[in-house]
């Protein structure tokens, strides 16, 4: 049973495969590529994660709405939703939660981002997945111009999306996870100074840091590796971010010149850019990794850990030049989830150790970063 009751719409997808549903949020056309998150929980972190931008996203899980937005989960740097649009199959008509400020479609509506409900999201997501993901249009218009709306959108292969969301200006980031620090975990004095190239990154990746004993500078994506190095990091961090890494050639130039010099932490594209600097090649996933529930498995240990992840492309492991240690594995489909290089003192993995939302089982990755700049 849904509850949303607005205006009757369409989303349609650029093969011609069309939906109904109502619409919710801002009473707007959107466009961008649909793809589907598996995640049980956190949708306020999705919507605000950086790494969506230009995409529509559909949940997988059904009921959506149920404790509003609280704010506080926000994971772009001013709170702002980062989607091109949201779908549901079942919008909550209440926000249950005594941490909400404001129901789901309200804030939606508040920052001009579109929504769709009564989607069958089950049904659109094995399209996806059997498919592919691909652009798609949702709005109450006919669908014939919808489809001819999501055919004339930009494809996300060779699609720089960082200079929508990168920073315009250098600032200075030192608020700490508080509350939310997981039991057991210690939180370090800020002993370190890492400079984050910031290509759209998650809060709680910086707030990782900063329980890591990191002082950090944040700095736009466009920044040289002479303006880093120039600042005196003790190691630098690449973030994640949306888009076509190897679209980002600017930031590819910035990472070879910092191979070897400081210890190099990435993060999803972080850890691509990485990998493109080292002579390696990227490619796109037929549908990528969404979600809070991705196996990957540690090659030296052995070890299973259960990962957040937010990609639609990939390092290609066969093109990983001598010298760099594959590290971690996708259980599900064996692509590329972290290199080492030991030489250059880098290291990267295509999970989201930082969670937010999920699972905590690669905190450690934060602390592995403070020892390697330690020991430089």
């Amino acid at each position: 049973m849904t509850h949303a009751h607005g205006q009757r719409a369409h989303l349609a997808l650029a093969d011609g495969t069309a939906f109904e549903g109502a619409l919710f949020g801002a009473p707007t056309v959107a466009v961008g590529e649909a793809v589907f998150t598996t995640a049980m929980m956190g949708y306020e972190e999705i919507l605000t994660d950086p790494s969506f931008t230009g995409q529509l996203v559909v949940m997988t899980t059904p009921e959506i709405g149920n404790y509003g937005i609280a704010g506080d989960d926000a994971e772009s740097l001013d709170g702002r939703p980062q989607v091109a649009g949201f779908v549901t199959r079942s919008l909550s008509p209440i926000a249950s939660s005594h941490r909400a400020r404001e129901p789901l479609g309200e804030w939606l509506a508040r920052h001009g981002v579109a929504a769709i409900t009564e989607i069958d999201t089950r049904k659109l997501t094995r399209h996806l997945r059997d498919h592919g993901s691909q652009n798609a249009a949702f709005g109450a218009a006919p669908v014939d111009e919808l489809v001819a709306r999501a055919r004339a959108a930009p494809d996300m292969a060779g699609l720089d999306l960082v200079a929508r969301v990168s920073p315009k200006a250098r600032t200075s980031f030192a608020e700490g996870r508080g509350a939310w620090v997981p039991a057991g975990a210690k939180v370090r004095p800020a002993e370190r100074h890492v400079v984050v190239v910031d290509y759209g990154s998650k809060k709680n990746i910086l707030r990782c840091l900063v329980d890591a004993g990191c002082r950090l500078t944040v700095v736009p994506a466009r920044t040289t590796a002479k303006e880093i190095l120039d600042l005196s990091p003790d190691g630098v961090f690449l973030s994640n971010g949306p888009g076509d890494p190897a679209a980002v050639t600017y930031a590819v130039e910035t990472v070879k010149g910092l191979l070897g010099k400081k210890p190099i932490f990435g993060i999803c594209l972080g850890h691509q850019l990485l990998a493109l600097a080292l002579g390696a090649k990227t490619y796109k996933l037929k549908f990528g990794h969404r979600g809070a529930n991705q196996p990957v498995k540690d090659l030296a240990t052995g070890r299973v850990e259960i990962t957040t992840q937010n990609h639609g492309f990939c390092v290609d492991v066969a093109s990983l030049p001598k010298g760099v240690i594959p590290t971690y594995v996708h259980l599900n489909d064996g692509t590329s989830e972290g290199i080492a290089v030991p030489d250059a003192r880098a290291f990267s993995v295509q999970f989201h150790p930082e969670a937010a939302a999920g699972p905590h089982d690669s905190l450690a990755l934060f602390d592995q970063f403070a020892r390697a700049m330690a020991a430089s």
